[in-house]
């Protein structure tokens, strides 16, 4: 994979059927990127969206700048009295976060379906 390849990022959000949203995260989050997908992220918390997930399936790279973001996004949550879970990483990626020790309070699973059962909904 080429560097523009891995820089290619994109962030959608999907609608579960339980009214969650779910970002789905490609490429790098750093310093050039951090910024675009917290606009989203934070957006939806703003609208009212307090439970959320973030599917990092296809992530490949994060910087401290993205740790940062999802500090930032884990705060506003829990000001409301919601959770933001984190899903689908790569063992080099889960690393950063153990290491950080930002997975000590921001919940870090394999899949979507078990990031669905860290919320006491329904």
């Amino acid at each position: 994979m080429n560097q523009a390849t891995k820089r290619n990022n994109a962030c959608s959000i999907e609608k579960e059927t339980n009214g969650l949203p779910t970002f789905k995260i490609s490429g790098w989050l750093d310093a050039n990127t951090s910024p675009e997908i917290g606009l989203k992220l934070f957006g939806a918390i703003e609208a009212g969206s307090i439970h959320i997930i973030v599917d990092f399936e296809n992530v490949h790279y994060i910087s401290s700048a993205g740790l940062r973001m999802f500090l930032k996004a884990y705060r506003k949550c829990a000001e409301s009295g919601g959770l933001i879970v984190l899903c689908g990483m790569r063992d080099f990626i889960e690393e950063i976060f153990e290491i950080s020790g930002i997975n000590s309070f921001i919940p870090v699973v394999e899949t979507v379906d078990e990031a669905m059962k860290c919320f006491n909904i329904g």
